[in-house]
């Protein structure tokens, strides 16, 4: 009975809240008791519980009272007593995750130099999911339960410390662990180049059937490809023996395949046959559950202001973040004091010095003309020039995200009567960002410049 009336509340939910605020928080919960008006919800730690309490309990309080309990309180306790099959969030995930098999029965490249292998830390287990990933994860496990018959290749671009190669060997020790036999690869595209260079430096024999035997072949970095003709000409027919024996390609680079300068038409189109997707940021929620989860597998339990203080001072991609945690937990450690909001500002205070203590609209609009090579009376003009106005609607968005500036603010910025123009120019960015490349570029460097 309570199992079914939580699973009403969580589907409820579901539908009134982003997939990754969802995944992150509520998945991973429930119902311990609900004795006439007294609810006591379980929840994966300490940082969820101060979440729950904060932000989602009017929430749940109302689904539930909807669904015929009469509220009296709602209370929330730690509790790993659920294991929600799939990805574990927001706990310490170690104890979860399954174990792959073991590296032995995972060939790796073979050749004269030390060759990359299958982390068995990297799992779906271990992967915090957020709006910036849920995505690339969707179809990372998708591949992971049916490789070489669904999105193949797989395409995954995005900055350094995003996750990428997190994700990509993590469908590799799914599938090992799922089918021991299988011939999963993994390289770099940096160790390729180097074998293949060195087979005609040295005028041995490139042995194509390594990588061409394969049942899934994941390459890493597949931007450093870009220029070598006689390297591209062989990964050319490489991807082309395996995709037509429906074996998994799975592929990261560091931007999407039309960005990769030099690189053949050919492999291009091939590399955008499947699914490409894009990896962002994480966003502050997401940094927070990493931040939570990670001091949890080191046996820490950090205090909601130093969680929020790090997430908020460390914002570019998640190995910086894990970074200054590191940083934090080993001073910590050393001088045998508790993480405080103290502690943490003395430590990554420096993190943030680049950051303007008070940005202005009027900075926004001349950062962004300046970007697009415009003077910012063209920005606050009535013009409709084409070149004109999405630097416009781009400026409305980043005073919308950077400043949070209601759209009545934003139209009187801009030089606009109607603040309705202000939220159709904010969706429009918004909708870009998630599906155009070169619009979330242009807003990423737009965004640095703020904040030098």
């Amino acid at each position: 009975m309570k199992n079914a009336l939580w699973q009403t509340v969580l589907g409820e939910i579901e539908l009134s809240v982003s997939r990754a605020s969802f995944v992150t928080w509520f998945k991973n919960t429930e119902l311990i008791k609900q004795d006439g008006g007294d609810v006591v919800i379980g929840v994966p730690n300490v940082f969820a519980k101060q979440q729950f309490e904060v932000k989602f309990n009017q929430q749940i309080e109302t689904s539930l009272q909807r669904n015929g309990v009469d509220v009296a309180r709602i209370s929330y306790v730690i509790s790993s007593g659920k294991k929600t099959p799939g990805r574990q969030t927001g706990a310490v995930a170690e104890s979860q995750q399954f174990s792959p098999a073991p590296l032995a029965d995972v060939t790796p490249m073979r050749s004269n130099g030390p060759q990359p292998t299958l982390n068995p830390k990297y799992t779906f287990a271990t992967f915090i999911v957020g709006s910036s990933n849920d995505l690339a994860y969707a179809a990372c496990m998708s591949v992971a339960k049916d490789p070489g018959t669904k999105y193949n290749p797989l395409f995954l671009y995005g900055g350094v410390g995003l996750g990428k190669t997190h994700l990509m060997q993590a469908v590799g020790n799914e599938i090992a662990k799922n089918n021991p036999k299988a011939r999963i690869l993994y390289t770099n595209t940096e160790t390729f180049v180097n074998e293949f260079l060195d087979s005609i430096r040295y005028k041995r024999k490139w042995d194509a059937s390594r990588y061409r035997t394969a049942d899934v072949l994941i390459i890493d970095d597949v931007q450093f490809i870009a220029g070598k003709e006689k390297t591209q000409e062989e990964f050319f027919h490489t991807f082309n023996a395996l995709h037509q024996a429906n074996k998994q390609i799975i592929i990261s680079s560091d931007k999407p395949p039309k960005a990769i300068p030099t690189l053949e038409e050919r492999l291009r189109s091939r590399f955008e046959w499947g699914m490409a997707i894009d990896i962002q940021s994480p966003d502050f929620e997401t940094r927070c559950a990493i931040l939570q989860t990670k001091a949890g597998q080191n046996g820490m339990q950090l205090p909601r202001d130093v969680v929020e203080y790090v997430a908020t001072s460390i914002q570019t991609n998640i190995r910086e973040l894990e970074g200054g945690l590191n940083q934090l937990l080993a001073f910590c450690e050393m001088r045998g004091i508790d993480p405080d909001l103290q502690t943490a500002q003395g430590l990554l205070g420096n993190v943030r010095q680049t950051r303007p203590h008070h940005l202005t609209a009027r900075q926004v609009i001349e950062k962004t003309a300046k970007h697009f090579q415009l003077d910012p009376v063209d920005i606050t003009s009535p013009k409709r020039d084409k070149h004109i106005v999405v630097p416009r609607q781009i400026a409305m968005y980043l005073l919308r995200s950077e400043l949070h500036l209601s759209f009545p603010k934003i139209a009187t910025e801009l030089g606009r009567k109607d603040h309705t123009t202000a939220i159709h120019s904010v969706e429009k960015i918004e909708k870009a960002v998630k599906l155009d490349y070169i619009v979330r570029q242009q807003i990423a460097d737009i965004r640095e410049k703020l904040y030098v």
